[in-house]
């Protein structure tokens, strides 16, 4: 994986906090992407909308090759980071690595899946998708994984709801 452009299509993200702004990702064994991450210090998290899930499934590979390549991705570069960015997504975070925590069982017994926490340095958001300053979630039509090794699910208008929090 050494000097190959890596992505990588992670289920299992968050965002963590504020301020500092942190996000971070589980990834199910170390893989290319850990690695880099421990390497460089570094990562971008790109988001995943229904016009690139095709494009985000060959980057679930597990053979050793350049995933912009092989996914027909364009990359661009960062203004923060060395890592490359998704030039066709609508959102991408540039991330300094914080944390990698190897995750264990409540035994205390290593559970082969990793942690890693970035803070995120630079943000990269379509214009379009700002209504007065606010990123339109439904617009942006992202993607999101669901149960099982197939589904995938969207976001859209008629599913919104709107809360505001108790004082």
């Amino acid at each position: 994986m050494r000097g190959r452009r890596n992505l990588a299509p992670y289920s299992f993200f968050n965002a963590l906090n504020y301020q500092p702004p942190l996000v971070g990702f589980s990834s199910n064994g170390w893989k290319g992407t850990v690695a880099n991450c421990r390497d460089s210090g570094e990562f971008t998290w790109n988001l995943v909308t229904r016009d690139l899930a095709a494009q985000m499934n060959v980057t679930s590979t597990t053979a050793d090759v350049d995933e912009f390549d092989a996914a027909g991705l364009e990359a661009a570069d960062s203004s923060e980071i060395t890592a490359p960015r998704v030039a066709a997504s609508a959102v991408t975070f540039e991330c300094r690595v914080t944390q990698i925590v190897d995750l264990q069982a409540a035994s205390g017994r290593a559970s082969g899946s990793w942690f890693v926490v970035g803070e995120v340095v630079g943000v990269h958001i379509e214009e379009s998708l700002l209504v007065e300053g606010v990123f339109d979630t439904a617009a942006a039509q992202p993607v999101l994984r669901g149960g099982g090794p197939t589904a995938y699910f969207g976001i859209d208008e008629a599913h919104r709801f709107d809360m505001r929090r108790p004082d």
